[in-house]
């Protein structure tokens, strides 16, 4: 069967307009398979990013986003109803258009639940698994667990965007079939150049001087993301270098934004740190291009997109060898290793790469050749296709 006669069936919990990881490889993935024929089912999201149509066509993807209504289910337990929404629609599809050659899920989470139900009721139907998560999976409770080595105990194929959580899956399931394909990077994207005149616009708006040093770090404001310690660590380097100058950007939003805020203030540094509410690529590559330095001294990570942005963009990195950062964080090559529970450590790191430019230079020039090399969203497309068709 060639790619044009391919009928995919995507479950992903959520979808843009929401922001992530899996939220991005879909998008990504599909713009690049013109040729096959993508459904994808979704949970309908809420708040304020509720305004989207149910059901549209995007490119060769039609959505369906299900769930987020008024009723009592979905009031009283959405995300545990929101498997058997996205069955129902399921069903719904293949009753209308005829049978999906391959269902793909993105995350062992609500939607992989939704796939073991049409596994129950199409027993022959392929279901191929894409592992995304974020979180420290050694030390996930016991309910989480079981309900992942249910899920995973059902699919026929499954792919982990690192190492670390490929190898997390043959210890739920031995002998599955299981492909590394990380999540990827639109590298002509983070390559791009801007004049003087936009990245000093941006300056001037974030207040930042042109004798200042910018350390950035883009994501969510969650703790894994570690980024209570990046601001200790920054106070700690402000103070011991009160002759220069420093401002710390931090781009996104998320449950931990009050928090941080307030340990900038009780730190004195209050005037020093950034708060960016969520922007679109486009406008992130200008806050990667002003800064000097990227830090995320993560406390767990599936891959880390984040970091793979600014190498692409040409920044030096620090980060912690925890999860999929491993796979392309390297030592005093493509950036340096720092210690998560040490904001110390933290401080120390950013300052060698801050002022030994030999190393700089060097771990710029790995970073992105790695990142063209390995994660460039145009290759990792192709190795889905190659999967799709081997189906």
């Amino acid at each position: 069967m060639n790619n044009k006669s391919k009928r995919i069936l995507i479950l992903s919990t959520s979808y843009l307009p929401m922001v992530g990881g899996s939220e991005v490889a879909v998008k990504e993935i599909t713009d690049r398979l013109p040729d096959v024929n993508f459904g994808l089912i979704t949970g309908y999201p809420r708040g304020p990013l509720g305004l989207v149509p149910r059901e549209e066509k995007k490119g060769n993807v039609s959505i369906f986003r299900v769930g987020g209504s008024l009723s009592l289910f979905d009031f009283l337990l959405p995300k545990n109803f929101l498997p058997v929404s996205m069955f129902l629609k399921a069903l719904e599809l293949i009753k209308k258009n005829g049978p999906y050659d391959l269902v793909h899920v993105f995350q062992a989470s609500q939607a992989a639940g939704a796939a073991w139900l049409l596994k129950w009721r199409y027993p022959k139907l392929p279901v191929l698994l894409t592992l995304q998560e974020g979180q420290d999976l050694k030390r996930q409770k016991f309910l989480k667990k079981f309900f992942r080595r249910l899920i995973i105990s059902k699919i026929n194929f499954a792919t982990a965007i690192s190492v670390y959580l490929k190898d997390y899956v043959l210890e739920l399931r031995k002998n599955l079939s299981v492909s590394v394909i990380p999540n990827g990077v639109d590298v002509a994207k983070f390559t791009k150049d801007f004049s003087y005149g936009e990245l000093s616009t941006l300056a001037d708006q974030l207040g930042i001087f042109p004798d200042e040093k910018v350390v950035v770090s883009t994501g969510r404001l969650v703790p894994k993301n570690g980024l209570d310690v990046l601001i200790k660590a920054f106070a700690i380097l402000a103070a011991k270098n009160k002759e220069k100058r420093y401002k710390l950007i931090l781009v996104g939003e998320g449950n931990q934004e009050r928090e941080l805020v307030s340990l900038a203030e009780a730190l004195g540094i209050a005037d020093k740190v950034v708060f960016v509410k969520s922007v679109s690529q486009d406008e992130l590559t200008k806050y990667l291009k002003i800064s000097h330095i990227f830090v995320r001294p993560s406390r767990s990570e599936g891959l880390g997109n984040s970091f793979l942005e600014a190498m692409a963009a040409g920044l030096p990195i620090v980060g912690t060898a925890v999860g999929g950062i491993t796979d392309f964080l390297f030592h005093n090559q493509t950036g340096l290793i720092c210690n998560a529970f040490k904001p110390e450590d933290v401080s120390e790191k950013i300052e060698i790469l801050l002022e030994d430019d030999n190393l700089r230079r060097k771990v710029i020039k790995n970073g992105q050749e790695l990142v063209k090399e390995k994660y460039d969203w145009d290759k990792i497309a192709l190795e889905y296709a190659r999967i799709y068709n081997n189906i």
